[in-house]
C-alpha cells in the first residue's frame, strides 16, 4: 500500500488523532488509571465514568472484569486532559462528546498545530491560524485550547510521575501499605 492509499483509507484516517505527531508507543506500555487520572487532573471516579460511557476508553488494555486494571496510553491521557479543560470552561459533556468525535473523524495530521475554540456552547476545530482568526472575527470564539501545549503538559507530567512514583504503586496499593505500616 502506498502512502497516498494509506492516507485515503477511512479506517486509518479515523485514528490519526491518536498517531500522527505523537510518540510511537508500544501497545503493551500503559499507565494505570490512578496515574492517568492524576496526569489529566481528574478524579478516578471521572476516569471510570468516562471509560464506562465510552467517552475516553483505554487503548492499551480495557477492563475485563472485577479486579482487572485498565491501562491508558499517552494519547488517551491527552484526550482526558483536553476533556477536563473543556469541562473547566463550562462546555457540556454532550458537546465535549461531539468535539471528541469530530477530532477522531477529522483525522488531524498535525496535532500540535490544532486549536479547539469555543463560543461557550459549541466547540470548533481549527487547524490553521486563519481559521482561528476567522472564528474570532465573526465573534464566535470565546476561548481556545492549543492541543500542542496540552500535549507538552501531559508529557512533562508523566515524566515527573515516572521519576517520583514507582509504577507498581497505585491508589489501592498505597492504601494497603498505609494500613499495614
Amino acid at each position: 500500500m502506498t502512502a497516498r492509499e494509506a492516507e485515503s483509507t477511512p479506517s486509518l484516517t479515523a485514528d490519526l488523532l491518536f498517531t500522527d505527531g505523537l510518540p510511537a508507543l508500544d501497545d503493551e506500555v500503559g499507565y494505570r488509571g490512578a496515574v492517568a487520572a492524576r496526569a489529566a487532573g481528574i478524579t478516578y471516579r471521572q476516569l471510570d465514568y468516562w471509560a464506562r460511557t465510552e467517552l475516553v476508553e483505554p487503548t492499551v488494555r480495557g477492563a475485563s472484569g472485577s479486579g482487572s486494571q485498565r491501562l491508558y496510553g499517552f494519547r488517551d491521557i491527552l484526550v482526558l486532559k483536553l476533556v477536563k479543560r473543556l469541562l473547566d470552561t463550562g462546555i457540556s459533556l454532550q458537546q465535549i462528546r461531539t468535539a471528541v468525535e469530530q477530532l477522531r473523524a477529522a483525522g488531524i495530521r498535525d496535532l500540535a498545530g490544532t486549536t479547539l475554540m469555543s463560543d461557550g456552547a459549541s466547540v470548533y476545530l481549527c487547524t490553521s491560524n486563519d481559521e482561528v482568526i476567522d472564528l474570532v472575527s465573526r465573534g464566535q470564539g470565546v476561548f481556545g485550547i492549543a492541543v500542542g501545549k496540552v500535549w507538552r503538559e501531559v508529557e512533562s507530567t508523566l515524566v515527573e510521575f515516572d521519576t517520583q512514583v514507582p509504577e507498581t504503586l497505585d491508589e489501592l496499593s498505597a492504601r494497603r501499605a498505609a494500613r499495614s505500616a
